[in-house]
């Protein structure tokens, strides 16, 4: 297309790529000009760098800077020939809908036609009276997207009840009675809440990290706890082994001692038969042999010396009794339950090292307990005292914890239970329910043991009844919070009671006392008492 005040024609200011007058034009190392958007397309879909007109090759792909007066004429050309006036459309911008080969910048969107026009195709909407009537905005992407399905109007509102975008119609129907704002409105606050994520994200990541770092060093953690107790399981089951082969040794001693004794007293007896029956056998030759005989002086000499038999026991009584091991097995198992009872005194003297001291605290007992003024002994006076309320004190049940707790590692305590009918001990965590009635188990916040004259047991669910310990005088309780273990032992007697196993500690625990309620006979009035170690027991 040529032009009457200028020579130039439009190929002279045509891009060789789209074919259109030049936008943003640059020039390659071998001297020609394209569009910097066509030929930077270009170059990203060849595998070599090369010049569409020439064919050159370059070795790394150019960087060609924008050639400042071939822009300048083409603009000026454009302005003249009254070519497209809108360059062709970049990343992130709003195409023309009408455009068919060259895409360019739409300048405007139309709400009733929902197409986007360029300078050129808007022309009617400026010039034509039915169509400057349609609502004109800032172009827009995806404008059937943005439009009310129902009303066909556009989405500037937002419903705060629903969270949905509507038109200006749905706000006076279906969402009269919700409250709706503006877009953008909407829009910042929701920003403000992105914002506050955003700077949020860094934290939780990092609360993640110090989750994983606190698993990681939990399971190291159980790694040398696991070590430990292997060392400490192999030590005591080495123990255990040579016990039962020193008690195995010496029964089978015992039994082969006394099988010797048998044999060598029936030895010695079958020699002395033999004895007196070659003494016999030798007096029977003798006699046969005198009767023959006819001389008479002779027979009456020699029969003098064969008229008395040699001497020989009477053996009627004389018997051979297998050896009896009634008993032995039993005092072998004896010695061997002696031996078990000393490593399980072990075991108590292993736990007892980890001895606390702890007193009771008088702001959570149950207004029916009565505590010592060294917080070391606690009984049932019977009658409700009227006390200050507090967030610490148990009202449904009478209990009673320690005014300190543990978050890690190990503890022990001992508490006397002697002339008791009933009892509770154990332990507890800081968040258990103290007004409700709520059952007295590990899912609850508890792990206790439980005394009354018919039985013995430890609360869970379901309840785990144990052998009933006679005489009953004192018992150990031992915590390893970071390996998840609740022990109770009986501290006369030297032996292990029962282990909660696996359990799930995330809070502080307290040392748990309930001596129960006492009845007016008098019964179960003794106090429990919070004692000393005295690991020579």
């Amino acid at each position: 297309m040529a032009s009457a005040n200028t020579p130039w024609s439009e190929e002279d200011f045509s891009c060789s790529i789209c074919l259109d007058v030049f936008s943003r034009p640059v020039t390659t190392p071998c001297g020609h000009n394209f569009c910097r958007t066509c030929i930077k397309k270009f170059w990203d879909e060849q595998v070599k760098y090369k010049c569409p007109v020439c064919n050159k090759i370059f070795d790394t792909k150019p960087d060609p800077k924008v050639n400042t007066l071939l822009s300048e004429l083409a603009a000026q050309f454009r302005t003249t020939v009254r070519v497209k006036k809108q360059p062709c459309v970049e990343p992130a911008e709003v195409p023309c809908d009408f455009c068919t080969e060259t895409k360019l910048k739409a300048v405007k969107s139309c709400l009733v036609c929902f197409t986007s026009y360029c300078q050129t195709h808007l022309e009617p909407h400026q010039r034509v009276a039915r169509l400057q009537k349609h609502r004109l905005v800032e172009p827009m992407d995806r404008l059937e997207d943005r439009m009310c399905k129902k009303h066909d109007r556009l989405l500037e509102l937002f419903c705060q009840t629903e969270q949905v975008c509507v038109c200006q119609f749905c706000s006076e129907t279906d969402h009269k009675s919700h409250p709706v704002v503006p877009l953008k409105e909407e829009y910042e606050v929701k920003t403000a809440q992105l914002g506050k994520i955003e700077a949020e994200a860094p934290q939780m990541i990092q609360e993640r990290k110090q989750k994983i770092k606190e698993i990681k060093d939990t399971v190291q953690l159980s790694n040398k706890v696991a070590d430990r107790e292997i060392a400490i399981g192999g030590q005591v089951f080495t123990a255990l082994i040579g016990c039962v082969e020193k008690c195995w040794d010496e029964f089978n001693q015992t039994v082969q001692e006394n099988l010797k004794s048998t044999e060598k007293q029936a030895k010695d007896l079958i020699k002395e038969l033999e004895q007196e029956i070659e003494d016999l056998t030798n007096r029977c030759s003798e006699v046969k042999q005198l009767s023959h005989t006819k001389d008479h002086l002779h027979f009456l000499q020699t029969f003098r010396s064969l008229k008395d038999p040699p001497p020989t026991r009477d053996w009627t009584t004389v018997e051979v009794r297998p050896p009896s091991y009634v008993g032995t097995l039993r005092r072998s198992l004896h010695q061997l339950n002696m031996e078990m009872k000393k490593l399980h005194d072990a075991e108590l003297k292993r736990v007892q090292q980890y001895e606390v001291d702890v007193t009771l605290d008088p702001y959570t007992a149950h207004p029916h307990l009565i505590l010592s003024e060294d917080g070391k002994q606690v009984h049932d006076g019977g009658v409700w005292k009227e006390l200050p309320d507090n967030p610490k004190r148990f009202i449904q049940f009478p209990f009673v914890l320690t005014r300190k707790s543990f978050s890690s590692g190990r503890f022990y305590f001992e508490v006397q239970v002697k002339d008791k009918t009933l009892w509770f001990l154990g332990v507890a965590r800081e968040s258990i329910d103290r007004k409700g009635g709520s059952m007295w188990t590990p899912e609850t916040g508890y792990w206790i043991l439980q005394y009354y004259k018919d039985g013995l047991v430890f609360y869970d669910d379901p309840v785990v009844r144990l052998p009933l310990r006679a005489e009953l005088q004192k018992v150990g309780v031992f915590v390893d919070y970071d390996e998840g273990l609740v022990s109770f032992y009986d501290v006369e007697a030297r032996v292990h009671i029962y282990s909660a196993t696996g359990c799930t500690f995330s809070e502080p625990l307290y040392p748990f006392l309930c001596p129960g309620l006492y009845d007016y006979g008098g019964n179960n009035s003794a106090p429990l008492i919070i004692s000393p170690v005295n690991q020579t027991d």
